[in-house]
């Protein structure tokens, strides 16, 4: 996929398209790339402590949060713009929240820290942390293979380690690219297979040898999530809750089979002017991508989340220092500036500052999260419509 180009100081996202994906008008998605560029130096500031009127300065546009406040609008207001966009900062203990737009074009109702919403690839941080969370407890190791825990995958993809399906390095081709997962889909939007399924979407043989390459694949998080079942005898969704959840205090985080989110909810729109926007939250279930993509959450849970998870809350130094290990490669969209891939998790390094996080899109929804090291200062960036950069 393409990477997002540098516009002004800070390099931002560029998107794929996926089962639902419309394309906005070139000068909608100009102002979308500015509002994120804007939004993503405000996480630059959080995580380097940069002084935020810098990058508001580079932006030509008011100081500090004003700046951001200011690009949110001009998004929205753009004739085709999406509906609304939400942005959480948080730097310390101090917590805000930016919108412009709105979550629910029927009913006009702000964005709101309880809402919640499809956080689409950055499910795939949630995958890591509990695969990584039971490497930490010895229940897995970064050594084992797909071939020990899921002998029933294809042969070829026996020597593929849980490392390289964390770092996206094992080759294992996409199961969501396929025309069958698509028509798979369109057949039977709200009725998806049992999650062992997933992956015979994809072909059997590996697009090159395991650890020698940088592809980002849904597969490998389908697999992961594959081996804490196999590994621990219980649903992935129950190790998720036991590993990640509890332990990082998110009681509004969920990994449902389903295409319904809780209330309240931002809704996801598809936005192809002049037609209206179309409201696409329930398209199709999030069963159909499960560890990779299933998860949903309210915008503050989806904070503290990459708090938590950054930060290494329940890892081991060791392990810790394992997936603070980088290799060239992209998230899907890819993030700000130059990408590296740890495991299930993504470094980006900006002219204004470096974060780490992960990004994701999905009908109706563009989501980035990141946040410092320390965890101490964060962003989450949530846009109700999938918007493609290209």
């Amino acid at each position: 996929m393409p990477a997002g180009g540098p516009i002004g100081r800070c390099a931002v996202p560029d998107e794929a398209p996926s089962v639902g994906t419309m394309r906005l008008p070139r000068t909608v998605r100009l102002q979308q790339l500015r509002a994120i560029r804007v939004a993503v130096a405000m996480a630059c500031a959080a995580a380097t402590g940069v002084v935020a009127t810098s990058a508001a300065a580079s932006a030509g546009s008011a100081p500090g949060g004003a700046a951001l406040d200011h690009a949110l609008a001009a998004l929205v207001q753009n004739p085709g713009g999406p509906p609304g966009i939400a942005v959480v900062v948080q730097r310390g203990n101090r917590l805000r929240l930016h919108q412009a737009g709105t979550a629910n074009l029927a009913t006009g109702a702000p964005f709101r820290l309880g809402d919640w919403m499809r956080l689409a690839s950055v499910a795939k941080a949630f995958s890591g942390a509990t695969a990584l969370a039971l490497v930490s407890d010895g229940t897995l190791s970064l050594s084992d293979t797909v071939g020990r825990w899921l002998p029933k995958q294809p042969r070829g993809w026996s020597q593929v380690t849980l490392r390289e399906l964390l770092q996206h390095t094992s080759g294992i081709p996409d199961f969501s690219a396929t025309p069958e997962f698509g028509q798979a889909v369109a057949a039977s939007p709200f009725r998806p297979p049992p999650p062992r399924v997933l992956p015979t979407f994809a072909a059997p043989t590996l697009l090159f040898k395991p650890g020698t390459q940088y592809h980002y694949s849904n597969t490998d998080n389908v697999l992961v999530g594959l081996m804490v079942q196999a590994a621990t005898g219980r649903p992935y969704a129950a190790e998720l809750r036991r590993q990640v959840l509890k332990p990082f205090g998110l009681a509004h985080t969920a990994l449902p089979r389903g295409a319904r989110l809780p209330t309240p909810y931002i809704h996801g729109y598809a936005v192809a002017p002049p037609a209206a926007p179309d409201d696409v939250t329930h398209a199709f279930a999030a069963g159909w991508a499960w560890a990779s993509g299933g998860v949903i959450a309210t915008l503050r849970d989806a904070n503290a989340f990459t708090r938590a998870y950054v930060r290494g809350v329940g890892l081991s130094p060791r392990t810790r220092a394992s997936q603070f290990t980088f290799t060239p490669g992209r998230s899907e969209p890819p993030g700000p500036g130059r990408n590296s891939a740890g495991l299930a998790l993504f470094h980006y390094q900006t002219r204004c500052g470096t974060v780490y996080g992960h990004t994701g899109n999905t009908a109706g929804y563009t989501q980035f999260v990141a946040a410092s090291r320390t965890g101490r200062d964060s962003v989450v960036v949530s846009v109700n419509a999938q918007i493609t950069a290209n």
